[in-house]
């Protein structure tokens, strides 16, 4: 048994001692939003539109296909296959009778325990697969304000993002929203580096936009690539907002230890799944990806 089924079947004997059953999550994910209005001065202002985004940027979806991200193009390739199964769950978490039983289940944190084991490959992946609904929108927001990758990854920049929205009022969401050339997807940078990020994610500004982010559209999931949640803070005060967790674990490297560690720091009440990267297939050739639910 690998050290992941391991850690499922924990997690499955956990579950069972709970007294309602029914409370049981699955996979997590809804709609949000993208928010609010201006918090600065003059309140009598008409509200802005909070997905009225003027800032647009292209995405090489070429590039991306080579380096083996989910493609956007009508061929059949495993790693579509493969994705196509993860957020199969997490919508079905986030929309469907499960939902209920989830606080912003449309809300999805992807961390991992250590860095290094693919979460924000992971992520746009899950954003770019989800893009691909025909009857969803996905807003994809780089939470990891310590070593943020989802601009680098992208090759994208914005002069303002996520922390500088949670500490300028006179910062709106307009402001660091950015639309893609990828119809349904929208992407949040992690914003200027800040002494204080932990404060900042767990200020009541950010309360308010998740707040928004989940209630906002009937269809629109939010991803974030949070921090690793062994050794910071950021993502625990993240993940008490969020209504589903997928932990990327890197097969033959991730410690079991670990992943029960990075399970602990996670509410309880959260629908949790593992994707599994870096997967040794049994046949043909390369890697895989696999992912195991887990009601903790």
């Amino acid at each position: 048994m690998s050290i992941i089924e391991k850690a499922v079947s924990k997690l499955n004997q956990d579950s069972t001692t709970k007294s309602d059953p029914a409370r049981q999550p699955a996979n997590t994910l809804t709609e949000p939003a993208d928010v609010v209005s201006r918090q600065d001065a003059k309140r009598s202002k008409p509200a802005v539109n909070p997905d009225s985004s003027s800032h647009m940027v292209q995405l090489d979806l070429a590039t991306l296909e080579k380096k083996h991200f989910v493609s956007l193009s009508s061929e059949r390739r495993l790693i579509n296959e493969e994705y196509r199964v993860i957020k199969r769950k997490l919508i079905n978490n986030a929309f469907g009778a499960l939902s209920k039983t989830l606080n912003h289940p449309n809300l999805i944190l992807v961390s991992s325990s250590r860095p290094g084991e693919g979460k924000t490959f992971s992520a746009i992946n899950l954003a770019l697969s989800i893009a691909l609904e025909q009857d969803k929108t996905v807003l994809l927001v780089d939470a990891d304000v310590l070593r943020p990758n989802v601009s680098k990854t992208l090759n994208i920049s914005h002069s303002l993002g996520l922390t500088d929205y949670l500490q300028s009022p006179d910062v709106t969401v307009p402001d660091i929203l950015l639309s893609t050339n990828v119809e349904r997807l929208k992407i949040i940078t992690a914003g200027s580096p800040h002494h204080l990020s932990t404060e900042l994610l767990a200020s009541e500004r950010m309360l308010q936009l998740v707040n928004e982010f989940a209630t906002r559209y009937s269809d629109r999931i939010v991803i974030f690539d949070a921090p690793p949640l062994l050794g910071v803070n950021e993502t625990a005060v993240m993940a008490a907002m969020c209504g589903q967790a997928v932990i990327v674990v890197e097969e033959n490297r991730t410690r079991l230890a670990e992943i029960e560690q990075s399970v602990s720091l996670l509410p309880k009440e959260m629908a949790m799944g593992f994707l599994i990267n870096k997967a040794h297939r049994n046949q043909g050739k390369g890697y895989g990806y696999g992912y195991y639910y887990g009601a903790s």
